[in-house]
């Protein structure tokens, strides 16, 4: 598959790369994009949650209201949880929700998230480029004569480049990464994925 190479300007250089078949054009695997969204979903929970038990609720253990005859359910001391204000049966636990998958599974992820995107239409090659200082101005002018404006947009450079981040990063709905920092979720996450001729040539180089 050839898809056009357009400038900073936003026109067609009249040039064009050819998409490597073994990243943009297998056949998708759905479970495999949803195991490894699924990780990458239970990675970002912070696993802090908790709430205090019988155990931990200050209060005295002194023992409310006799056993038998009270016509209700018996009830221990002031912290019993059939109590208002007292602990939580079985509540939360502070848990790690890390875990493990295959590496050859997550690479199999990025290509069928890749190849989506491939099969709609939804790659942009630009010529390589930078800011010569962050301006977010110049950032969204790129974008309109791109007509991604209005578009959630993944950027991929090669290596870090502080002067597009920064231009980004005030974007609603613009994010810029790097192809080692390339996930499944955020491709999946973008309406288009922008790269630049020497990020997509890592791709010819390279196994994700």
């Amino acid at each position: 598959m050839e898809v056009n190479v357009y400038n900073i300007n936003g026109e067609a250089t009249g040039r064009k790369v050819t998409l490597n078949e073994s990243i943009f054009g297998i056949e998708p695997n759905d479970h495999a994009i949803y195991l490894d969204v699924k990780q990458f979903m239970a990675n970002q929970r912070q696993g802090t949650h908790k709430s205090k038990e019988r155990s931990e609720i200050s209060g005295s253990t002194r023992k409310i209201g006799r056993q038998k005859g009270g016509g209700g359910a018996r009830r221990g001391d002031m912290n019993s949880p059939v109590l208002v204000g007292g602990g939580r049966v079985f509540g939360p636990r502070p848990r790690d929700y890390f875990f493990k998958l295959n590496k050859k599974v997550k690479a199999l992820a990025r290509k069928s998230a890749l190849s989506y995107k491939a099969k709609y239409d939804a790659i942009i090659v630009l010529e390589d480029f930078t800011f010569e200082v962050p301006k977010t101005r110049e950032f969204v002018s790129l974008t309109k004569k791109l007509n991604i404006s209005n578009k959630k947009l993944l950027m991929i450079l090669l290596e870090t480049n502080k002067n597009v981040y920064l231009s980004a990063r005030n974007i609603a709905g613009a994010s810029v990464q790097t192809t080692s920092g390339l996930n499944t979720y955020r491709v999946l996450n973008s309406d288009v994925v922008v790269f630049t001729e020497s990020s997509l040539s890592y791709f010819d180089k390279v196994s994700i």
